[in-house]
């Protein structure tokens, strides 16, 4: 019997202090792959030391005769724990991760809780062989007992950093991103001739794209993705000053509209003629079709000099409102509420990001203001350098830190580019693909975040959600990747 306590002690040394070696060795990735844990996320950086820690103190007191018992009932404790985060994995995760490297690496999740399991019952049953010399039954019992306060203990502490790292991750995150397994797969490429394009509208897998270079062109790719279609749309009136004309597509109704002028012109599918409905009333810098004769725009107010949101309204007649308020200034009003907005088209809601903050704004079709949340970064005030000019303009004097990029929303999600690396990852990922977070914007929640790969020096530079994909402009090509969650 003592030579079976001696065979289960020194499998349990063997084991923890391979895998403490393990991860010694590479211990950044280990902490990345901690890192990307759904369950324990938040603790990356705890845990992933004070696991190599407890791995080594249980080898060294299995070596030594006089602690040989507590280091079974640490390893009998440690193995518990393991085995409820695998269980944790397997039953209540938002995704399952691959599994883990070194001596067990060709083991799946489920294999892992088997193999658990076996060193739980190892453990259990030295501990009773080397406290045989126990005569009562009451001494049998306090060791029993002893075995079920451990398994409670170690089960609880893992279950409360669950929830505890769940709460963190999904409300109050540290900034520790989650990148499940392939959230979007399969993509197919269609080129475009072209890098000029620009994301115009959608209307179910129907796309709609604009030309930076002519504004008149529009382009439609239909759901077999196999060809662009091209169209050439037309002005009422083409003797406007334009400068820089955008076209918005919420089919079958679609505006071209110009902020420098200002004017805004509408038009309804079949007829490729819109009809100007707005001039010179309200400059903008960008404008939102909403709904059909309603925009959302980004203006400047004419009083203060600062953004504020205005909504124009074309029928019965042209009619503008402004939402003063909408925007919160943090220190000039310009340059830090300066962001971009997108809407929700099966939502029917429109997300107003800001560049220089981690914050994101929600309103409706009124310019009513429904909420806001934060992105996972911690850059809660925008940070510019500004300076006023003699001529009384402000200037930007020093590059900003710009938090986030550009965004896309579907039916609640909200895909955020953020500009900023988080814990835990890696820099040469950052060279080599576009980071998008995925947010619940309806309460506030991180999802995930998924890698959009460059191909060597061409990026993403925008991006469309619909039901079933993800679509990405990449210089001359359309990319559409099934959207896997």
């Amino acid at each position: 019997m003592k030579v079976f306590v001696n065979i289960v002690s020194y499998f349990f040394v063997l084991l923890f202090v391979y895998a403490a070696i393990s991860k010694l060795m590479d211990f950044e990735a280990f902490q990345i792959q901690l890192a990307q844990s759904p369950l324990l996320s938040a603790y990356a950086n705890f845990i992933s030391l004070a696991v190599i820690i407890i791995e080594l103190i249980i080898a060294v007191l299995l070596c030594i005769n006089r602690t040989k018992l507590l280091g079974l009932y640490a390893s009998f404790g440690l193995m518990i724990a393991f085995t409820v985060y695998i269980y944790l994995i397997l039953n209540y995760s938002d995704f399952v991760p691959c599994s883990c490297g070194g001596i067990l690496e060709k083991l799946g999740w489920t294999e892992h809780l088997f193999f658990n399991i076996g060193c739980i019952v190892l453990a259990a049953v030295a501990i009773f062989i080397l406290k045989n010399r126990a005569k009562t039954e009451r001494k049998k019992l306090q060791y029993a007992l002893v075995l079920i306060i451990i398994a409670i203990g170690s089960s609880g502490l893992v279950i409360g950093l669950f929830l505890s790292s769940e709460h963190i991750i999904k409300k109050e995150n540290n900034f520790t991103r989650r990148f499940p397994p392939h959230p979007i797969d399969r993509p197919t490429y269609l080129d475009l001739k072209t890098n000029s394009f620009y994301f115009a509208g959608q209307h179910g897998d129907t796309i709609y794209l604009g030309n930076k270079s002519a504004p008149l062109i529009m382009g439609t790719v239909m759901p077999n993705f196999n060809s662009i279609k091209i169209d050439t749309l037309k002005l009422d009136d083409m003797t406007l000053p334009f400068r820089e004309v955008k076209l918005q597509v919420n089919y079958p109704y679609y505006t071209l509209s110009d902020g420098h002028v200002p004017a805004v012109f509408e038009g309804k599918f079949p007829d490729k003629t819109a009809k100007l409905v707005m001039r010179d009333q309200a400059y903008f810098s960008r404008m939102i079709m909403v709904t059909p004769h309603k925009s959302i725009f980004r203006g400047q107010s004419t009083l203060t000099g600062e953004n504020i949101m205005g909504l124009l309204s074309t029928v019965p007649k042209t009619q503008i409102n402004f939402n003063t308020t909408f925007l919160e200034k943090q220190i000039d009003g310009v340059f830090d509420t300066d962001g971009s907005f997108i809407r929700d088209p099966k939502a029917k809601k429109i997300i107003y990001t800001y560049f220089y903050r981690n914050e994101y704004r929600v309103l409706d079709s009124t310019l009513s203001f429904l909420g806001k949340g934060k992105t996972i970064d911690t850059i809660s005030k925008a940070q510019l350098k500004l300076v006023t000019l003699k001529d009384g303009t402000t200037k930007m004097s020093a590059p900003p830190l710009k938090v986030n990029i550009d965004q896309a929303a579907y039916d609640g999600l909200l895909f955020n580019e953020s500009n900023l690396r988080g814990k835990h990852e890696s820099a040469e990922m950052w060279k080599e693909a576009k980071i998008i977070d995925v947010y619940h914007y309806p309460t506030g929640a991180y999802r995930y975040s998924f890698y959009v790969h460059h191909n060597k020096h061409e990026k993403m530079r925008s991006m469309l959600v619909t039901k079933k994909y993800f679509y990405a402009l990449r210089e001359n090509q359309l990319i559409k990747y099934q959207r896997m969650r």
